[in-house]
């Protein structure tokens, strides 16, 4: 099987989740990363300059063999499941993974959508607000459906969901997003108990993680 992951070059979390699952299975991928000009380009043709297709028009998108998917979590459930990192006979056990994986979405969709197209110092103003406010209120969602004195989102089963909120949490509090403070996490304990444990794991230690994505 050939795989090759297409994303931008930089560790955001909607294509890092399914890089570093393919990393940690030892699973041979094309690793390719392309410019945003070359987005446009394929934002409004549905190709890459090679011809590769891109359904839907964006990124992250995965070719297998001669065929192209999109979707961030269906990406990294299949990239799971060659992995290790999601369920393929425990159907309880995934849905709980996909809740997580759906749920950092929605809140990523809300970030971007907090202070869109205002001058810099407005949406700066904006996402203070939202931080405040409702990304707060989701976080804190998050942090108590994460079990307490666990060290993985689900206990005992290290999987993608655990590698999602770890990259997640990175971007937020990395001082990418305009407005975030860089050190919220320390009133999130479960949560932060589960990004170390990825921080600990031996792979992490070899992933590279230096130019995040600015928002």
């Amino acid at each position: 099987m050939n795989l090759s992951l297409i994303y931008f070059d930089f560790p955001f979390w909607r294509a890092e989740v399914s890089r570093i699952a393919l990393n940690i299975g030892k699973i041979k991928f094309n690793d390719i990363r392309v410019d945003r000009e070359e987005f446009m380009r394929a934002r409004s043709s549905g190709k890459l300059d090679d011809g590769t297709i891109i359904p839907f028009n964006q990124l992250p998108c995965l070719k297998v063999n001669d065929e192209s998917f999109a979707q961030t979590a269906g990406i990294a459930r299949f990239c799971g499941k060659l992995s290790g990192l999601y369920p393929k006979d425990n159907d309880v056990a995934a849905a709980r993974i996909d809740q997580f994986l759906d749920f950092i979405t929605d809140i990523t969709v809300l970030i971007f959508n907090a202070g869109r197209d205002l001058e810099p110092d407005k949406k700066i103003v904006k996402r203070k607000e939202f931080f405040e406010t409702e990304f707060t209120r989701k976080f804190k969602m998050l942090e108590k459906n994460i079990p307490d004195n666990s060290d993985l989102i689900i206990t005992d089963y290290f999987s993608i969901a655990d590698i999602a909120l770890w990259s997640f949490v990175g971007w937020t509090t990395s001082g990418a997003v305009d407005g975030f403070p860089k050190n919220f996490l320390k009133k999130y304990p479960n949560i932060k108990r589960v990004c170390d444990f990825v921080d600990e794991h031996p792979e992490m230690k070899k992933w590279g993680n230096d130019k995040q994505f600015k928002a």
